[in-house]
């Protein structure tokens, strides 16, 4: 995903590298199609990250045994209908901060990167020495070799159901490529951030799951944990409700901090499909402010996250269905991609400044191995036998959605989106070195970046086509 980023850093990135990657002649159609995907994956997430802020607040009532009319569980619309308003106000808030000017905006990133690792410092040093002085740890023997089906599933899919876990920290770092128009010297720093997101974010949830483990309570006490988040009992079993409460708001915090970052990029995918002319209204959501942010779109993210979250009220059971088939399309996004550089174009991007050379291609087919594992996961049964309470709607919403972006591909007209002229030479580039860096061909450009001689010949040209698919 770093290389193809650093070939074509252009804000609704995703569905740009695809259509790249499947070459002229089948680009828009796997453009339109990951271009659906990943609209749904970011737009919903926005929703379900805020019913995560909720959860975590509405369990801190369990923890003092506040009793709440019609009782505590989704089995109640006077329940429902607390956790919907909660999670409205969480919404309110991470789409508020996205009206910030975009320097104070800045500042509010680095507080979040800050608040993030002392979430993390606190779970890692706190977490285990209130465990120590409470009810004690799980042993190794515990932690790597017990096995719990709580699933119904066949033992082997039952660990398979292992991958859906893992999943979390594995999406969403595609997000750095979606605001790439606005970074500076983006094809290395768009897909830096990528990458070094990627494994900063695997290696400390490895640790991170590694450790709960040990601090988990023995399996009769955490599944008698009856919270929404079991972790806000959990916290309040080891660092007592002062603790508990201290962790919650952090966790919450952190979750719409989280959310407000999330509707940057997706924001800005959506900002970008729009500009292409394809969705409804265009006009109007491709529009940017005086300082150049397309508010516009943040503005159709809040209404599109805030309907989506009036489904808890009626039942749970169908916003958790539109909210779960948020992961689904960007992880078949990711192998997607990888199977189409595989297949379609292995030697080409060849000027990405993170071209894989040699190794690409046992990289194309592990990822296309690791991310189609993941996604047949996503939209598998996770509770055994199947019923329309286990029933996994991923499923359904992932094949929905596909179909629309095949008939989108079908009826719109190739002079609206992804015209062949603009692939053809947008492909052309990609293909191009790079020029060494401080080139004499780059009058007063940044000494630290390099440059294609194509984009310099073009870059005065008002009709240059790679210009219009920007």
């Amino acid at each position: 995903m770093a290389e193809i980023c650093s070939a074509l850093p252009l804000s609704g990135s995703i569905y740009i590298w695809t259509a790249g990657s499947a070459g002229p002649k089948y680009a828009r159609f796997f453009g339109f199609i990951v271009a659906w995907w990943s609209c749904t994956a970011w737009m919903t997430f926005a929703a379900g990250e805020c019913l995560t802020a909720a959860n975590y607040i509405v369990s801190e009532l369990m923890v003092y045994q506040i009793s709440y009319p019609g009782g505590a569980g989704n089995d109640s619309v006077q329940w429902r209908a607390l956790v919907w308003a909660i999670s409205e106000g969480c919404l309110v808030i991470s789409v508020a901060l996205n009206y910030l000017p975009p320097r104070l905006y800045s500042w509010m990133f680095k507080f979040a990167i800050g608040l993030y690792m002392l979430d993390f410092f606190l779970c890692v040093i706190w977490l285990p020495i209130g465990v120590s002085r409470t009810y004690g740890f799980r042993s190794a023997k515990e932690v790597f070799t017990t096995v719990y089906n709580g699933t119904g599933a066949p033992p082997a899919w039952n660990w398979i159901l292992c991958f859906y876990y893992a999943t979390g920290p594995m999406v969403g770092f595609d997000a750095a490529g979606h605001i790439a128009e606005e970074t500076k010297n983006a094809s290395v720093m768009a897909a830096r951030g990528m990458f070094y997101s990627t494994i900063a974010t695997g290696v400390l949830a490895l640790f991170a799951n590694i450790l709960f483990l040990f601090c988990t309570p023995d399996l009769n006490t955490f599944f008698a944990l009856d919270a929404p988040q079991p972790f806000v009992q959990l916290y309040a079993l080891a660092l007592g409700k002062g603790g508990s409460i201290f962790m919650t708001v952090l966790a919450v915090v952190g979750i719409i901090l989280n959310t407000s970052v999330a509707i940057v990029a997706a924001s800005r995918l959506i900002f970008a499909v729009a500009r292409d002319g394809v969705l409804p209204l265009s006009g109007w959501i491709g529009r940017v402010d005086g300082q150049r942010q397309p508010r516009n779109a943040v503005t159709l993210m809040f209404v599109f996250a805030a309907v989506i979250l009036c489904t808890i009220i009626p039942s749970e059971v169908a916003f958790t269905s539109l909210t779960s088939a948020g992961s689904v399309p960007c992880t078949a996004a990711y192998g997607l991609i990888a199977l189409l550089r595989l297949v379609c174009t292995p030697n080409d991007f060849k000027s990405s400044h993170f071209f894989l050379g040699k190794w690409r291609k046992p990289f194309y087919a592990a990822a296309t191995l690791f991310n189609g594992l993941v996604a047949a996961t996503q939209v598998s049964p996770f509770y055994f036998p199947v019923n329309a309470q286990t029933f996994n709607f991923a499923a359904v919403i992932f094949g929905a959605v596909t179909i629309f972006g095949i008939l989108s591909w079908y009826f719109v007209p190739e002079e609206r989106w992804l015209r062949r002229d603009q692939i053809l030479l947008a492909f052309d580039i990609t293909n191009e070195v790079p020029m060494q860096t401080g080139s004499s061909a780059v009058a007063g450009g940044d000494q630290s970046v390099r440059h294609r001689r194509e984009s310099i010949e073009k870059q005065n040209d008002p009709h240059d086509a790679v210009a219009e698919l920007k």
